[in-house]
Formats: structure tokens, C-alpha cells, sequence
């Protein structure tokens, strides 16, 4: 499959003559996860959501390879091949497993009635849901939510998926069942692109990280290049931190 690469070219966005980003760029490839990090306040948050759709910018470019996306209300992004996954629960709670991945399979004009069932079951499979396949959303836990949002996020046939908060107040165990399935979306062939607080977690899963301080880009860079950058110790890591 040809590689495809999500480009944010220049962003910049001002609330009330504040500028909170600033002619930021950022590029995923597919088969590659990146991560988008930065201080509380330092507008890594407004730049995920001006890719996701949720903020329009007020300048710069989204694109996937020349396909200008930049207009685009959310819903065009997601049929263009852009998925994401919100930090706050998504799921139909009074629908079962099985209804919330049909409900989008659903809208793909590329699948008939076997397709559908077809992509239902190997989603099911995948992400190990199969038993819970009848269980309400409202009766999952934390863990087994995930993993049906997770689902229901490829049943749209994404070839990105942005990640908001990905490991935001997840115990240990969930954190490393999390990292799996990341590694699962690459190696699926979808470009991951994740902002999350937790710095050390996100840094040990990309293998590249873009840092946004003050609304600028301040590095960018593998895990071990950004650790290697004493600006960003200095105004976001501090000297101690180690992966």
C-alpha cells in the first residue's frame, strides 16, 4: 500500500489578540506514530483539534498528501481518512458492542451486508471483544471501552488516527494493554498520532515527537533526540527526567 503522509503546514490560531499557536508544522507518515507534547498551555491541544476538525485555524494548511483538508468540517476529514479518538468516553451507551461497530460499518458505501458482517467479526477478533460482542456500552469497563472505541474508530477504514489523552488516568495494566494496541494501528499500516500528558508513556511508544512551548514549535525529533535537547528539559522535562 503507497505511503501517505497527514501534514499541518504554518498553523496559527489567536483567541481575543492572543496568539496560542504559532506558524506550527507537524507530518505523519502511515505505518508511523507520532507524538505532539508540550507544557500545560502551551497550545499543543489547539493544534491536535485544528487537525482533528474540532478548531478551525486561522492560518496554515491541512493535507493529506495534496488533498487539502483544511476546510473541511470533521465528518469530510473522517471519510478522507482521518479517525480520532477522544479522551472522554464515545461510545453508544445503550447500544450494544456489537451496534456501536455496525452503526458505522453502516455508512461505508464500499461494503454490502457480507462486507459489513465480515469487517464486524474480524474487528471483534482483533481487539479481543468477541465475548462482549452483547454487553450495553454502559456495562463495560474502562479497559473493554477502549477497545470497542478503538474498533468502532477502524470501522471507518482510517489511514490516520489521532489519539486525545490516550493513557489520561489509566492504571498500569491498562496503560501497557494501550501500548499494544498502538503498536497494533502501526502495524495495521495507519499513521498514530498522539497528545497526552503523560510524557514518559507517549515518548516510549512514538518514534518521533513534536514539542510546542509557547505556542511555537520548539523541537522535533526521535524520543532520544528530544531528550537530548536541553530546551526542552529546560522548559518542559526538567534535568531529571529519564525514559
Amino acid at each position: 500500500m503507497k505511503q501517505k503522509t497527514l501534514k499541518a503546514v504554518n498553523l496559527a490560531k489567536s483567541y481575543k489578540n492572543r496568539a496560542v499557536v504559532q506558524d506550527v508544522s507537524i507530518t505523519v507518515k502511515t505505518g508511523q506514530i507520532v507524538g505532539l507534547l508540550g507544557p500545560n498551555g502551551a497550545g499543543k491541544t489547539t493544534t491536535f483539534y485544528m487537525v482533528v476538525g474540532l478548531v478551525q485555524s486561522d492560518k496554515g494548511r491541512i493535507l493529506i498528501d495534496d488533498d487539502d483538508l483544511t476546510l473541511d468540517p470533521m465528518h469530510l476529514r473522517a471519510r478522507k481518512g482521518i479517525g480520532y479518538l477522544p479522551q472522554e468516553a464515545s461510545i453508544f451507551r445503550k447500544l450494544s458492542v456489537r451496534d456501536n461497530i455496525m452503526a458505522v460499518l453502516q455508512t461505508r458505501s464500499d461494503l454490502d451486508s457480507n462486507g459489513r458482517d465480515e469487517q464486524l467479526e474480524s474487528l471483534l477478533e482483533e481487539f479481543h471483544i468477541t465475548h462482549i460482542r452483547d454487553s450495553q456500552g454502559m456495562a463495560l469497563s474502562g479497559g473493554e471501552r477502549r477497545r470497542v472505541e478503538i474498533a468502532r474508530a477502524l470501522a471507518a477504514n482510517p489511514q490516520f488516527i489521532l489519539l486525545d489523552e490516550p493513557f489520561a488516568g489509566v492504571d498500569p495494566i491498562s496503560v501497557i494493554d494501550i501500548k499494544k494496541i498502538i503498536e497494533q494501528l502501526k502495524s495495521r499500516g495507519l499513521g498514530v498520532l498522539i497528545t497526552d500528558h503523560n510524557v514518559r508513556e507517549t515518548l516510549d511508544v512514538c518514534e518521533r515527537a513534536y514539542i510546542v512551548s509557547h505556542g511555537n514549535l520548539i523541537a522535533e525529533g526521535t524520543p532520544a533526540e528530544i531528550l537530548d535537547n536541553q530546551q526542552v528539559r529546560a522548559v518542559y522535562l526538567g534535568e531529571q527526567f529519564k525514559l
